[in-house]
């Protein structure tokens, strides 16, 4: 996809999140890679309201090239795109349900979303929940860094999610269906729940492995 139409896809695609309350006021940024660079939503931007030429670039060093300035989490992003291999998108959101599971006290922090359905198994994986740090503290790029790619998804603790993909569609259907997840997981904590077996869980991870980043 070259970059005009990959500036369109990403107002198109932030507007929808925004539509459907993914994403409030000027909360959440977004990236994609480009050949030459990366595209990111600007700094205090709304993903309901982005002209795509204004859309920021920035280049392989992460310096600011084109567009406004670039969201103050461009650290996240760059994290990713230079510890896990094969990330061509990165969605961080301040959605509900996954915000209010990075603020439990009593999640497992080395696998914080329980295998309740084979999507969020396909599309996000295993979901790891970092130590809280303030927002803009480029410590947290350290975090992700430290995972050596491991997760394609994160949780900021007390913050919101991150979630890393192949493509930027992919990388919003994971934020959408990590959300879906852990709003179930809200709704079912105080009911005996059954989750897809390790057995059940490998079978997943072998045949869709390649629908994440």
């Amino acid at each position: 996809m070259n970059e005009t139409k990959l500036r369109e896809e990403m107002a198109r695609l932030c507007k929808s999140l925004f539509d459907r309350g993914y994403s409030v006021g000027s909360a959440g940024n977004v990236s994609a890679a480009l050949e030459d660079g990366f595209l990111i939503t600007p700094t205090n931007s709304s993903l309901g309201s982005l002209d795509p030429a204004r859309i920021s670039k920035v280049d392989r060093h992460w310096r600011h090239v084109a567009g406004d300035p670039p969201s103050k989490e461009l650290f996240l992003h760059a994290a990713y795109y230079e510890s896990r291999p094969g990330t061509g998108a990165v969605v961080h959101l301040h959605s509900t349900y996954a915000t209010a599971l990075s603020c439990l006290d009593d999640v497992d922090e080395t696998d914080c979303v329980p295998p309740l359905t084979p999507y969020v198994v396909m599309r996000v994986g295993r979901v790891r929940r970092v130590p809280y740090v303030k927002p803009g503290d480029p410590k947290a790029g350290d975090l992700v860094r430290a995972l050596e790619g491991r997760h394609a998804a994160v949780l900021l603790a007390n913050h919101g999610p991150v979630v890393a993909g192949k493509d930027l569609a992919s990388a919003v259907y994971a934020a959408e269906e990590l959300e879906e997840t852990a709003k179930l997981v809200v709704m079912l904590r105080s009911l005996p729940t059954r989750l897809l077996t390790e057995a059940q869980v490998a079978e997943l991870e072998a045949s869709f492995a390649n629908l994440r980043g």
